[in-house]
């Protein structure tokens, strides 16, 4: 007998989609109660739950940290053993179960009904389970279908457990104004802090910027070219604002064309208005913005466009794994 595989997937995909939706159609004002208690929470924020919903709880529980939300997980066994000085007054804590009823969640549910100064949040899909009634807040995950045949592989509510974290979490961002640059701060490393670099932190300095004179010559020109070996030069005026550029292609052409290189200026040869990027963009835009263009570097500006404070080279964005 053969099975379709693909067939199978499809329709486990299907199921999950299905249960995706009475979810959506659940998201209703206890949803936004439990948003608005993150938000006011001067303590910790702490997840917790058992078997798969213990790993889900410790995932949303990330997620919220790199949001710059206070948060960390909490495994419910070990609380039994001593952890639950983890948990202290003015902290939120959220725990999240299918039934509702785990054994290993009661001694927590005691502790915080012990302790009215914690608030618990009680995610289950069971209405009359200790866990829903128990709760400050809660919130009733929808009853849905499990993928796969019997209707009792967790899949189904463990995608809406994942979902609904997702939807707590970036709940959070608007109220807060958090930007994508607050989230590097949290998250500077791995692709990620490599997407979400700036032009600022990857550009050529100071010294290191291949400034000329307007007014010099290409001579003088090529010997400061020839020094950088950037590609390009950045002409500017006696009141040191940017005037121009100049790539390697153009001297090669003048130098190509001209016998006496002596008599020409760089301001007779320059390209003018050159491209220009504030040190804030992310450098994955530059770089998007020199394919476009079909160059391979950007004049940088902090507040004066006319003053130039870098030079972001396509090197320096490929350097720093940035595709």
């Amino acid at each position: 007998m053969k099975y379709s595989f693909s067939i199978i997937g499809k329709d486990v995909i299907q199921t999950e989609i299905n249960a995706l939706k009475k979810l959506k159609k659940s998201i209703n004002k206890d949803f936004d109660r439990i948003v608005n208690y993150i938000l006011k929470c001067k303590g910790k924020i702490i997840f917790s739950g058992v078997g798969k919903s213990g790993i889900i709880s410790k995932k949303i529980s990330s997620t919220l940290s790199s949001l710059g939300i206070s948060s960390f997980y909490v495994d419910a066994g070990s609380c039994s053993h001593g952890n639950l000085g983890m948990i202290t007054s003015g902290d939120m804590l959220i725990l999240i179960s299918h039934s509702g009823e785990s054994s290993e969640l009661k001694n927590l549910i005691q502790y915080t009904r012990r302790n009215r100064n914690i608030i618990l949040v009680g995610i289950t899909s069971k209405k009359n389970s200790l866990l829903y009634k128990s709760s400050d807040l809660h919130f009733l995950l929808p009853t849905i279908v499990e993928a796969g045949p019997g209707n009792y592989i967790p899949s189904s509510s463990t995608t809406t457990q994942i979902c609904f974290g997702d939807a707590l979490a970036i709940s959070t961002i608007k109220k807060r104004n958090f930007s994508k640059f607050d989230f590097k701060r949290f998250h500077p490393s791995g692709s990620l802090g490599a997407k979400l670099k700036t032009v600022g932190e990857l550009m050529y300095k100071g010294k290191n910027i291949p400034f000329i004179n307007e007014n010099s010559s290409i001579k003088t020109a090529l010997k400061v070219f020839n020094k950088k070996n950037l590609g390009v030069l950045i002409a500017i005026n006696n009141k040191k604002n940017t005037t121009g550029i100049i790539s390697d292609g153009d001297l090669k052409r003048i130098n190509y064309k001209s016998e006496n290189i002596n008599n020409i200026v760089v301001k007779k040869v320059m390209k003018k208005n050159p491209v220009l990027v504030n040190e804030s963009m992310l450098a994955a835009e530059a770089l998007s913005i020199m394919n476009n263009k079909k160059i391979t570097a950007l004049c940088v500006f902090k507040n004066n466009k006319r003053k130039t404070t870098g030079l972001i080279h396509v090197h320096n964005i490929l350097n720093a794994n940035i595709i």
